[in-house]
């Protein structure tokens, strides 16, 4: 289903940077999804990636630090479905991260360090905009047009 929309759509959730809050986050992210047209499997690709995104800043950005907070922001117009992840936490430079060969990864049974991959291969666009001392700014783009193929 194909939601047309004549103007853009706003929604945003804070919350505790605790690992207990991802639920919720999930469920918004993927209720959101749903109502914005997106079939089950695309709505809980984009919660998985919005998942892993949290779980990053929960684990490294705020050091399984509780006393801090998590924003999301979606952002819906006609052509697609952005979501924003921005947090107070300790920065880091993304293109030193390099992507796993997944051969090697899966040889070696390693556990973990899939984050950013399946953030990049689940959505359309992935950017970093890192503040230093400042902010994190993650932004994640769907676009529906994958929805008429």
């Amino acid at each position: 289903m194909i939601t047309l929309r004549k103007k853009r759509e706003t929604f945003q959730l804070k919350v505790p940077s605790e690992t207990k809050n991802l639920e919720i986050i999930r469920s918004f992210i993927y209720r959101t999804a749903i109502k914005a047209g997106f079939d089950s499997e695309c709505a809980s690709r984009i919660e998985l990636s919005v998942d892993e995104a949290c779980s990053n800043v929960i684990k490294h950005a705020y050091q399984m630090k509780t006393d801090n907070f998590i924003e999301i922001n979606i952002s819906i117009d006609k052509e697609k479905f952005v979501v924003t992840i921005i947090d107070q936490g300790k920065g880091f430079n993304p293109e030193k991260i390099e992507l796993p060969d997944m051969m090697e990864y899966l040889a070696e049974l390693r556990v973990g360090g899939l984050g950013i991959y399946l953030m990049k291969t689940l959505m359309d666009e992935v950017e970093y905009d890192i503040i230093p001392g400042k902010k994190n700014i993650v932004r994640m783009v769907k676009y529906f047009y994958a929805l008429e193929e």
